[in-house]
């Protein structure tokens, strides 16, 4: 781990919506001492951001394009965390600068392509110069990343584990999230060559097996809810955890969906991702929905603090059956923000495995980070636990 920089943590990105969020909480919840500082294109405006925080920060102009700039950034500082999307435009240049420097980064990102390029073109790189590549340190994909540790935690050791998560939720989208969306569903195909060379690339897990499953519609009678097969990086998240730590057991499966009370809602949410799918593959559609809700845009601070979220899990192991839940309130931007200030603090201040490449929530941080979240507000509990019995696949 570096430790002669400039600054321990650098947020780049500070003033787009989600940037701004973060500079906030790390204002208001950043330990004494922390040496930190704002990046981004635009320096007036970081600098107006800084004031209005009342912060006495550095503030580091630098383009997410410009490489020299960015290398110059990533080798003065310890961590990198950045809000700048999508990452499949604008983010390798900086993860590549992290990554040479050896300068911890983390992320926001729910784009696979993203995650799955920067393991086959950066993992030896950050393996060798002892940088930690943390992705989807947000609400993609913590929530089911932690929770699904924390719900493997209340299971035997050393047996195999079948487990469900279910996703619910409420709060509204900002422009910069729809539009990665609509990015994502276009790039399908991309998507699927970048995943086909990172299974290419990446060994498995030697002795155990660990897979992720589509699963199909459902109800599940432990949660009352009806379960939608989830297609997001969530369960891909989960799985590679599940493949680096043994405490998951020899033979692990994961199935993703969203939960919902009532299977007309199952059905209206099916017929509209079909749909933006459809529509997202023809550019001037594509477009045309991106503007209804525009880059930059986002829910007022009225609107988050009516959001929630819940991520709750069934899992089997043996003859033993535990119902779990991780919960908090704004999914999308409040607890993103804090889940993503959080993980950068918890990579700079705490005692964690001397690990290196890229890394999940789970592998990296584990309990530590759960440990800060818990403190922060977010919950992670029991609901029930006993003995098996038949649920939904």
């Amino acid at each position: 781990m570096v430790t002669n920089r400039a600054y321990d943590i650098v947020l780049f990105g500070a003033t787009g919506f989600t940037g701004h969020l973060t500079a906030r909480y790390l204002a208001a919840h950043a330990p004494a001492g922390l040496r930190w500082a704002l990046a981004g294109r635009d320096g007036d405006r970081l600098r107006a951001l800084r004031d209005r925080l009342g912060l006495a920060v550095d503030v580091l102009p630098a383009d997410a394009g410009d490489e020299p700039a960015l290398r110059d950034l990533a080798e003065r500082t310890r961590l990198v965390v950045t809000t700048v999307g999508p990452f499949i435009r604008y983010g390798g240049p900086l993860v590549a600068a992290c990554a040479a420097a050896g300068t911890d980064y983390v992320d926001l990102t729910g784009e696979p392509e993203f995650v799955d390029r920067v393991y086959v073109e950066h993992q030896a790189t950050a393996a060798r110069t002892g940088a930690r590549l943390v992705h989807a340190c947000g609400f993609d994909a913590i929530p089911p990343d932690l929770g699904a540790l924390f719900t493997v935690q209340q299971l035997p050791e050393g047996e195999p584990i079948r487990m469900r998560g279910y996703i619910s939720a409420g709060g509204r989208p900002s422009g910069g999230t729809f539009n990665t969306v609509l990015l994502n569903f276009a790039r399908f195909r991309s998507a699927a060559a970048a995943h086909t060379a990172r299974r290419s690339a990446e060994p498995a897990p030697a002795g155990r097996r660990v897979r992720g499953v589509a699963g199909r519609p459902h109800r599940q009678p432990a949660l009352g809810l009806y379960g939608l097969p989830m297609s997001s990086i969530d369960p891909q998240i989960v799985v590679r955890s599940a493949a680096a730590l043994d405490r998951y057991g020899p033979d692990f499966t994961y199935g993703h969906f969203i939960g919902v009370r009532n299977p007309l809602t199952m059905a209206a949410l099916a017929v509209g991702a079909g749909g933006a799918f459809a529509l997202a593959q023809v550019g001037p559609a594509r477009r045309a929905l991106g503007r209804l809700v525009p880059p930059g845009k986002g829910p007022t601070e009225e609107q988050r603090s009516r959001g929630w979220f819940r991520m709750r899990f069934v899992a089997e192991s043996g003859d033993r059956r535990v119902v779990t839940e991780m919960a908090g309130g704004d999914p999308g931007y409040g607890e993103t923000a804090k889940m993503l200030a959080e993980s950068a603090l918890c990579l700079t201040h705490d005692d964690l495995p001397p690990l290196a490449g890229q890394l999940t929530t789970a592998v990296a941080m584990g309990d530590a980070l759960r440990a800060r979240l818990e403190k922060a507000g977010m919950t992670f509990r029991v609901l029930s636990a006993g003995a098996d019995s038949p649920a939904a696949p």
